[in-house]
């Protein structure tokens, strides 16, 4: 038994070294004024000839081996605005890689590589049977020092809110040392499976502190093999905005535990307006299984198959009731959700395009395109061609991502926009106040 432990850590590293990759993503980006939102080491510059500066960006990370056809999963934020990806393997091949897609709510990304011979994939283990307290192992390349294996515990599981308090994220937490280099790593099992794909660290100091998280293997998955599969992710949506509970709301329902989803909005004409939620409502169950809180049920309902029935078991005023929602496509839901952000924001969006991110030195961001002259954001001074960056400090990467977060902005409610102005170039906070 002694023996077993003392090589168990040596045994997995032996087994997943050969799946693991190291990747490094490089982009050039010209910077022509201040706002400059460049992120990694910058490895050189020089200037054009109008003027701007090139500045290459290189981001070392890490990735997992999917199958034998060289499709590698890895994380989102490491090959952003990519212009060049190069995966090496465990053996030093190095590969030119294409970007199959992304999907920024759950910061994971798939690349393909065609090699000259076959690869070996990872095993994929079951995350939703890993137990806090358990072993596991961490490899990856951080700071750039390659197949470095680290091992660690499962501190915690179901972290949200890390990143973005609404979205798909579900972490494992881990102390297995993790560093900047290990992003797109895996986190293993003592059986040799993966059952993570390490992503984040909480740190002071921008090194490790012994608090990792890692992405579920089970939603790194289907997210992968959906990217793989279609394209893109084929995310469900009911058209409902949702809360965590509390203990007020909880004690005045009757209810003898702080669990459950409240429904802070319900999008017109969505599934769940359909079904007959209203807000206020609190999903007590999903399909039998309790709610624990706002991000269980967002994350039940994101990985449901388009057109699935579910069974809510809701709470309206002390009196019990069940309804049935059928999930849609999120794709579906823009529709409904400019609607909601045209009749409370009075504004109208599309995607940032590549001259002005140019121009400008941005990356994200939407561009107004129509205002209600009497509307909220005119009333605060915004113009056609304003850029909309932030809204209430979450990063809007486009018109679905600003339709999806600004939906959520409850009539009479204030909420502050970072905008950038497009006469000036410069940036602003700017309140803005729902009707």
């Amino acid at each position: 038994m002694r023996d077993d432990l003392r090589y168990a850590v040596a045994q997995v590293a032996r087994s997943v070294m050969p799946s693991v990759v190291h990747i490094e993503a490089s982009q050039q980006r010209a910077l022509a004024s201040a706002l400059d939102f460049t992120k990694g080491p910058a490895t050189g510059n020089s200037e054009d000839s109008g003027g701007k500066f090139k500045s290459e960006v290189t981001a070392l990370a890490s990735g997992i081996i999917m199958d034998t056809s060289g499709h590698i999963v890895t994380n989102h934020h490491v090959i952003e605005d990519a212009s060049s990806i190069t995966v090496i393997l465990a053996d030093a091949r190095r590969y030119p890689a294409r970007l199959v897609g992304t999907d920024p709510a759950t910061d994971l990304a798939v690349l393909r590589i065609e090699p000259a011979s076959p690869l070996t994939p990872a095993v994929f283990g079951d995350s939703d049977r890993v137990e806090v307290g358990e072993w596991v192992v961490a490899i990856g390349h951080p700071r750039g020092l390659d197949q470095t294996v680290t091992q660690g515990i499962i501190s915690a599981k179901n972290r949200r809110g890390i990143l973005d308090p609404s979205s798909y994220q579900d972490f494992l937490q881990t102390d297995a040392a993790i560093n900047p280099g290990n992003s797109g790593g895996p986190l293993i099992n003592l059986k040799g499976e993966v059952i993570g794909i390490n992503s984040v660290i909480a740190s002071e100091s921008g090194g490790f502190e012994g608090i990792g998280f890692a992405i579920p293997s089970n939603l790194a998955m289907s997210v992968a093999r959906s990217i793989v599969t279609h394209g893109k992710v084929m995310r469900g949506w009911i058209g409902l905005v949702v809360a965590d509970m509390d203990a007020r709301r909880s004690a005045e329902l009757g209810l003898t535990t702080v669990r459950g989803a409240v429904a802070v909005d319900v999008v017109k004409g969505g599934p769940a307006f359909e079904s007959g939620i209203r807000a206020g409502d609190v999903i007590l169950k999903c399909d039998g299984e309790t709610v624990e809180d706002a991000g269980m049920l967002r994350n039940i309902v994101s990985r449901g198959d388009i057109g699935k029935e579910l069974l809510l078991e809701v709470d309206r005023s002390g009196t019990t009731m069940e309804l049935k929602v059928t999930i849609a496509d999120i794709d579906s839901s823009i529709k409904y959700l400019t609607a909601t952000v045209r009749e409370r924001l009075g504004v109208e969006t599309r995607d940032v395009r590549p001259h002005e991110k140019d121009a400008y030195g941005i990356d994200t961001g939407v561009t107004v395109t129509w205002l209600d002259t009497t509307g909220p954001m005119a009333m605060a001074g915004f113009e056609v061609g304003d850029i909309i960056l932030e809204v209430d400090g979450r990063m809007i990467r486009g018109t679905h991502d600003f339709a999806s977060i600004a939906a959520m902005v409850q009539p009479q409610q204030e909420t502050i926009l970072m905008a950038l102005d497009h006469r000036s170039g410069l940036s602003a906070y700017v309140q803005v106040k729902a009707r």
